[in-house]
Order: C-alpha cells, then structure tokens, then sequence
C-alpha cells in the first residue's frame, strides 16, 4: 500500500440547465455546481462542510463517503452552486413580476409605511424563483467521488515524497551509527588505559608499600562502572532497530502515521541518551547530527496518515 499525507487539494465541477415552468420559452438558464475538498493534518479525522441550504440534505451522505476512504486528517469540504455566466442578467418573467406586484400591494395595505421593492430586490427575488428546482440529490455523490478521488491521488504523490525523504533520512543516520560503532571498543580500552596509568601512579605514591585492598577494589569497581556508562552500544543497537522498523512501515505504506510519530520519539530519546553518555567530542558531535535529522523527519511523520 502507498503511503498517504494528510496534505491535500481537489475540486470538481458539474453542469445542468435549469428551466423552470415560469420561463415562457425562454433560453434555460445553466447552473454550475462546484465542489472541492481541503485537506491538512491533523491528529484524528475532522470533518468540516460548508453547503449551500440546498444540499444540506446531502451533508449525512457525502460525511459516510469521506469517512469510509480518510482516516486521519482535518478535511473541509466547499461546495457552491452559480449560474454558468454569471455576468448576464437573465430577463424576469413577466408572470413572476406581475405576482410580485400583486404581493408588494397587498402588503402595502397592511403596512402602508413599507418600503417599495426596488429593481434590484425584484431581480434577486426572480433569480431565486427557480434556484431550488434542480435536483441535485444524484449529482453531488458522484461529483464527491471524483473529488475525492483526485484528493487521494493528491495525497498519495504528497506522501510518496514524504515517504523518499524519510528514507533518505534513515540512510544519513544509518551512517553517522555506523561512524560511532567502532568508537565504542575505543574509548571503553582508552579509559582502561587512563585507570591502569593513574593506578601506576597511585602505586608509585606509596613508595613500594601495599594498598588496602578495600581501596584496590574501589578503584576497580568505579573504573568498571564509568566504563559502563560511556558504553554506547546499547543505544546504538536499539537507534538501528527502530531504523529497520521505520523503513518496513514506509515500505509497507497504509496507515502508518502514528506508528513513526511513536518511533521518532524512541529516535530522539536514544540519540539523547547517545550524547550524554558521549566521552568523546567526535560521538558529541554524531549525537548531534543524528538529533537534527531526526527533527527533520519528525516534522515530516506528522503529515502521514
């Protein structure tokens, strides 16, 4: 399966021609229905719509098809109906403008002081005379699926992209692990070394006489316990594992999000552990190195669904 981001944009559009029964063998007038679909991330699906009144009947059905195909994201949904030309002023029928005389008359005999309808007040209320006869109720499914369709085509290049700079991630901090692999054997023998030389010393401080061997055992157990400490193997064995498990869920694809996430945080957690235990400027600077790639990725893995 491919790997999805939660980042995405489509939008479709859909046309009829409207012709009511008060247009008196006039031109029918043509409608456009727009719809798009944004979508960004977010921890868990949140879905958002924004219809006009006259599909908001649809709301329930095109909520069941977003939900059956997205699993993570904050996802809004426009959709917008207009007429095709939008700049023509279609003529109003001379039957809706006597209807809306005879009506502007008799409310005038109940409210003398009210306002007369301007030319304006009578086009707008023609133009909605007709704007809810459509019958959308088989062109929004269909024009939803091609929307949503064309976002998961959009998510999916979005995540394939994120998915080779992860990859390509993984692959710097593969080898700045194994650039500190062999300076673990090194510094653990340099600081038996530094113990055997101040041992010697110690020894030579005492002008041949015997040392408690209280204080011989100290020493020793203390020199074990630090060369414990900057012993890094531990961390770098367990940074390669959760490598491995990061590039098999990339391959693997579906829905993977919150499983990196998870896994960047135990990333993070050993590089830390890395440079506190670093005895050594160069580890230091590995430890370093591997945090800023790791940031880099974790920024990332939380565009993945």
């Amino acid at each position: 399966m491919p790997v999805y981001s939660m980042t995405g944009y489509a939008s479709a559009q859909h046309g009829t021609s409207a012709a009511g029964a008060e247009t008196e063998g006039r031109a029918t007038q043509s409608r456009r229905l727009g719809l798009e679909i944004r979508s960004v991330n977010s921890r868990f699906l949140d879905l958002s719509f924004r219809l006009p009144d006259e599909l908001r009947a649809m709301e329930p059905a095109l909520r069941a098809l977003l939900t059956a195909r997205l699993k993570r994201g904050k996802v809004e949904v426009r959709a917008a109906l207009e007429n095709e030309d939008s700049n023509t002023l279609q003529d109003p029928p001379a039957r809706l403008l006597q209807r809306l005389n005879s009506l502007q008359d008799s409310v005038k005999s109940w409210l003398p002081n009210a306002a007369p309808l301007s030319v304006a007040d009578a086009l707008r209320l023609c133009a909605n005379a007709h704007s809810g006869n459509e019958d959308w109720s088989e062109a929004v499914p269909v024009l939803a699926e091609e929307a949503l369709t064309a976002l998961m085509s959009a998510r999916e290049r979005e995540g394939k992209r994120l998915a080779a700079m992860l990859l390509d991630r993984l692959k710097q901090l593969r080898a700045l692990a194994e650039q500190a692999v062999p300076m673990v054997p090194l510094l653990v023998e340099q600081q038996r070394q530094r113990f055997m030389e101040r041992w010697k010393e110690a020894m030579a401080l005492t002008d041949g006489a015997t040392l408690p061997e209280a204080a011989r055992d100290r020493a020793l157990t203390e020199a074990t316990a630090f060369a414990i400490r900057i012993d890094v193997a531990e961390e770098i064995t367990r940074l390669d594992s959760h490598l491995d498990e990061i590039e098999r869920l990339l391959k693997k694809g579906g829905e993977v999000g919150k499983r990196l996430d998870f896994l960047i945080q135990e990333l993070h957690r050993e590089a830390n552990t890395l440079g506190s235990k670093s005895a050594a400027l160069d580890l230091t600077r590995i430890s370093v190195d591997m945090k800023v790639l790791i940031e880099q990725m974790r920024e990332q893995v939380q565009n993945i669904e």
